[in-house]
């Protein structure tokens, strides 16, 4: 263990810089702009589908499950793994960053993200459900089925496939657990190999089941993780509900004015914080990634219209939800000047308003954060190498990951925070291929839908 410890170390000095260097020029402004473009197409081509049927999908978050038709997990289960996976600690660590370097103005921009991003999971899950095929044991579902079957492209599938396993594989093992671990040893003094060992033994009883016992476990432990934040959140909030009404407005002219107050640490303005808003925001809800496809296609429901609701209000809730709690709550204390970033940002705002309570509270929502997350993710990796190498694959893949996830609670990842955001940003290109090029079947299934 020590000796893996200390070749990810010394992997981190030698090639963190490079990767880095590699990652800001794949997941650059014009990937960013790319992105933005295709939701805003996908908006137009779905006739505003996330504002038309909001209130549909509201009332598909609390409908009845569809027992009787195909797939491994409930709908509400696939919800809830779906929304499990995306809600990690990016939603507090990683809003908090944008918020500390981008300004009170980044939130504006994630916000417009979430806004067209909804278009774009509707599209992944609905495409997810219509695409899936029968597997060795089960459903597969994903991009790496409709680019092969949809679209007949099936080495740019395998392309997904393979790049979406590797990330899965050797970044998320390394970043949540390293990030729980992190929080914990600060607030708590928890050596980080007991952090490490727990959570690798959870994961193992989660996962070593498959994604029945997932879809179990993040079914309970997803709203629990979002009711403890959202309450906390609303403390902070209904302390300091005087300074809410300046909060909006220093929102709104750090997002479209050159005031250098309102630029956070690097002192500039529009251009920063639309950056750090819309990268952080795509981080925060995963829209384009494609792993909304590969969770909804295991959905126990005929019609991908109801998943695609599922998607939309997936992305509502952590684009407008958990993500405007953290930044409001150091936005309104004041704390995103005060100098500390990521987690530690949005714990000092807790305990500014709850003092002996809320870094705790805060650390206890980065571990459910980092776990569900950590769980949710395995199973997008084992569907992407299952793909290429069948079922034999998965057994041995559960083990290596859960392994990982000590390794990564005690080692220094930079090199794998930088490596994640590389692989994941691999993932958008050919699954824009095939959202933008099956938009049309997504379309006709909205108008059948409608018609009905």
């Amino acid at each position: 263990m020590t000796g893996l410890t200390t070749l990810i170390d010394d992997l981190n000095h030698a090639w963190a810089e490079p990767i880095g260097k590699a990652s800001d020029f794949v997941f650059g402004p014009w990937t960013i702009g790319l992105l933005f473009a295709v939701g805003l197409f996908l908006t137009f081509r779905l006739g505003f589908v996330q504002f038309v049927h909001f209130g549909a999908a509201l009332r598909a978050f609390f409908g009845i499950d569809e027992l009787k038709a195909k797939g491994a997990l409930s709908p509400f289960q696939t919800f809830m793994t779906a929304l499990g996976a995306t809600i990690g600690t990016g939603n507090i660590a990683g809003v908090a960053t944008a918020i500390v370097k981008g300004g009170p103005g980044a939130l504006f921009w994630i916000w417009a993200w979430g806004a067209l991003a909804m278009a774009v999971k509707f599209t992944e899950a609905v495409l997810g459900v219509y695409y899936r095929r029968s597997g060795e044991s089960g459903l597969l579902a994903g991009p790496m089925i409709y680019l092969a079957d949809g679209l007949r492209m099936k080495r740019m599938g395998w392309t997904y496939a393979f790049v979406a396993g590797v990330a899965a594989l050797t970044t998320t093992p390394f970043t949540q657990p390293n990030s729980i671990a992190d929080v914990m040893n600060s607030q708590w003094g928890i050596p980080k190999i007991a952090t490490g060992v727990v959570l690798a033994i959870l994961c193992l009883v989660t996962i070593i089941g498959g994604v029945k016992t997932i879809g179990r476990a993040l079914e309970k432990a997803a709203p629990l993780k979002v009711i403890l934040y959202l309450t906390g959140g609303a403390i902070v909030l209904l302390t300091h509900a005087a300074q809410i009404p300046e909060a909006f407005s220093m929102i709104v002219r750090g997002a479209f004015t050159e005031d250098a107050l309102l630029g956070g640490t690097a002192g500039v303005g529009i251009m920063v914080a639309m950056r750090y808003g819309i990268a952080r925001g795509i981080y925060a809800n995963e829209a384009g990634y494609g792993t909304a496809a590969v969770v909804y296609g295991a959905a126990r429901s005929k019609d991908p219209f109801h998943q695609g609701l599922n998607a939309i209000m997936e992305v509502f809730i952590v684009s407008f939800v958990t993500s405007s709690i953290s930044a409001l709550s150091i936005i309104v204390t004041g704390v995103w000047k005060a100098g500390p970033t990521g987690a530690a940002a949005v714990a000092g705002a807790f305990e500014s308003s709850m003092p002996g309570i809320g870094g705790s509270l805060v650390t206890v929502c980065v571990f459910l954060f980092g776990y569900t997350s950590l769980t949710g993710w395995s199973y997008y990796g084992e569907q992407s190498l299952e793909y290429i190498f069948g079922r034999k694959i998965v057994l041995p893949y559960r083990w290596i990951y859960c392994a990982l996830v000590i390794i990564g609670a005690t080692s220094k990842v930079d090199l794998v925070w930088n490596w994640g955001d590389l692989m994941n940003s691999l993932q958008i290109f050919p699954n824009l291929v095939g959202i933008i090029g099956l938009s049309g079947v997504a379309a006709k299934i909205l108008k059948d839908r409608q018609s009905r």
